[in-house]
């Protein structure tokens, strides 16, 4: 046992559960915390502009790789409120970040002292577990549980608030025999596994729906094992998306009212029983869960015992770890396939191939101002399979989701339930830190851009560099079209004439100049040909200046992007392609009928 600061051991304990890097802003209540960093220069940091910044950089870093928990830390008062928001999204989409906040000596609260908020209250709501700690030898143990619960279940967030005092204080600790604690995951039992199966087998047209708790659990490849044992295909939710590759021939497309595939809500409408795992049949996905569930039975698997049941009631459910549940299911079939028992199928998967392959949406578009479809098309010409795209929410994210390719987990992130406008700036830099290989390239409308912009200066001044596209229509282009519905369009346009920028157009705000002021680099695109070369320009920006690169693209001011009110009712606003069956054999990425 030694002798040491309440924080020094806080920060011992980090390091134990590996923890090595933290975003944050320092402040009078947090210093202590930042003096015992420093004493042991063990955990990197990256100083944010705003400290909701810091919280949605903590979840970019947790979800970059499996087994990272990304860090946040902030003084008290102001900071903890910021970082709410991050929590929410954190919590939202089952994803564990620890937030550190500072607060007023025990002596001073409930007293209205100077940035005295009680956080422990408002932060409940929105994580696993908040805690202001009043006793400095409890310390090491709140640090010690916080770990395990974010592990353990379902994942998700915890804050933990320090008065001053209690950080300064002397306590006694040994971290030579400190060990984290064990993490629990439910396990699905072997019958609950054949019962399941027994229904898929019995199904006709069956469906794997694969959500984020897969990814969550590292168990993507085990989706794709067991996908291909059975030879059934595969739906990923948007948080799910990556989990199997897109060019994979069991990939059925995404369902859903806006960031689906016309072959994803064509092949589910068509489908008799739903095999979902690690999802939580969001809204998005669904539409009317009448509509939905009609003429199908469901299995939900799911790590949390509530989620079963709170959407829709399945006909099983299943409580277990997404990995746990893969395990067995591969186990049970391939014991079934050797006996005989595993049903062949070759039309189903067949005919959700050849919907994949006929049912698109045009993208080649080439007028000027350019048209969005035209922007993800560019995309996928100039990005790999190995690229990572951070998005959150509005029409361009959806226009992408309907557009670009995903073939690897957690190289699609994105803030799927709360969706708070500016996140995917911060978010990227935190996958950046986390991995400083990877290609990067963040999808951001004018106005999410916009909500964290200074947070461009955080990658210029660490170098933390990746690509930025900024689709531009001076507009709230999701709320505008929203508006239709009650005829009308207001508040919502960002354009104005900016006295300082003609060159922009009456697009208002001039990114370019902006990013350039925070230190960044950055291209405007207004003609679609040019695309390729601004993308070759921005990779060589990247390599030679080691910071964030943004490529705007000047688009037409009004697009509607197809979206609807049903899986069965998605409005497409633009032509698509409904292209012959080719009865013509084809050399699938994967083979249909494992050996």
């Amino acid at each position: 046992m030694a002798k040491m600061r309440a924080i020094d051991a806080a920060v011992r304990i980090l390091e134990k559960e590996g923890v090595d890097c933290a975003f944050g802003v320092p402040g009078a209540a947090i210093n202590p915390l930042y003096s015992a960093m420093q004493r042991r220069g063990s955990i990197r940091h990256i100083l944010a502009r705003h400290v909701e910044g810091a919280s949605h950089m903590a979840e970019g870093y947790t979800r970059a790789k499996a087994g990272n928990i990304g860090v946040c830390i902030g003084t008290s008062g102001p900071a903890g409120t910021d970082m709410i928001t991050g929590l929410y999204a954190a919590i939202a989409d089952s994803i564990p970040i620890l937030c550190i906040t500072g607060q007023a000596p025990r002596a001073r609260l409930y007293k209205e002292d100077f940035q005295a908020v009680d956080i422990e209250q408002i932060a409940k709501p929105v994580t696993k577990w908040a805690v202001t700690v009043r006793e400095p030898g409890l310390v090491p143990r709140v640090f010690s549980q916080a770990f395990h619960i974010m592990r353990s279940g379902r994942p998700g967030p915890v804050l933990i608030d320090l008065p001053l005092d209690v950080q300064l204080a002397e306590i006694e600790f040994d971290d030579d025999t400190y060990a984290p604690l064990p993490v629990y995951k439910p396990a699905a039992t072997r019958k609950q596994i054949e019962k399941a199966l027994e229904m898929l087998n019995a199904a006709e047209r069956p469906l794997i729906v694969a959500g984020g708790g897969i990814i969550n659990a590292d168990a993507s490849d085990l989706l794709v094992t067991f996908a291909e044992t059975v030879n059934v295909p595969v739906v990923p939710t948007l948080m799910g998306w990556g989990a199997i590759p897109d060019d994979h021939v069991l990939m059925a497309g995404m369902v859903g009212l806006q960031t689906s595939h016309r072959y994803g809500n064509a092949n589910f409408l068509e489908s008799d029983f739903v095999l979902g795992i690690g999802n939580r049949w969001a809204n998005r996905h669904t539409g009317s869960i009448e509509t939905y569930t009609k003429g199908r039975s469901f299995v939900h698997v799911d790590i949390e015992p509530t989620q079963i049941g709170r959407v829709f009631n399945p006909d099983l459910g299943i409580v277990s770890d997404a990995k746990a549940a893969l395990e067995m299911f591969i186990t049970v079939a391939r014991e079934w396939r050797k006996a005989g028992r595993l049903r062949e199928r070759q039309a189903w998967p067949a005919a959700c191939q050849d919907r994949k392959r006929t049912m698109l949406r045009r993208s080649d578009f080439d007028q000027v101002p350019i048209k969005p479809q035209r922007v993800y098309h560019e995309m996928n010409k100039a990005f790999g399979r190995d690229t990572c795209y951070i998005s959150v929410i509005g029409l361009s994210q959806i226009g992408g989701a309907q557009f670009l390719s995903v073939n690897r987990p957690r190289h699609w992130i994105n803030a799927g339930q709360a969706g708070p406008l500016g996140w995917t700036l911060p978010a990227a830099l935190g996958v950046r830190a986390a991995d400083p290989k990877r290609e990067i390239v963040a999808l951001s409308g004018d106005y999410d851009f916009q909500f964290l912009i200074e947070e461009l200066a955080v990658g210029a001044q660490f170098n933390l560099p990746y690509i930025h596209v900024v689709v531009n229509n001076a507009y709230l282009g999701l709320i505008r079209q929203a508006q239709r519905g009650f005829s009308m369009d207001y508040q919502v346009q960002l354009s104005f004439e900016n006295i300082n920028a003609p060159e922009v157009g009456g697009y208002g705000v001039d990114h370019v100049a902006v990013a350039q002021g925070l230190g960044c680099k950055a291209i405007r695109v207004t003609d679609p040909r040019d695309a390729q070369a601004a993308f070759a320009t921005a990779r060589e920006w990247m390599a030679e200046y080691q910071v964030p690169v943004v490529v705007e693209f000047v688009l037409e001011r009004v697009t509607n992007i197809a979206m609807g009110t049903e899986i069965d009712n998605v409005m497409e606003f633009e032509e698509v392609l409904d292209l012959p069956v080719d009865d013509t054999p084809v050399e699938p990425p994967r083979m249909l009928l494992p050996a």
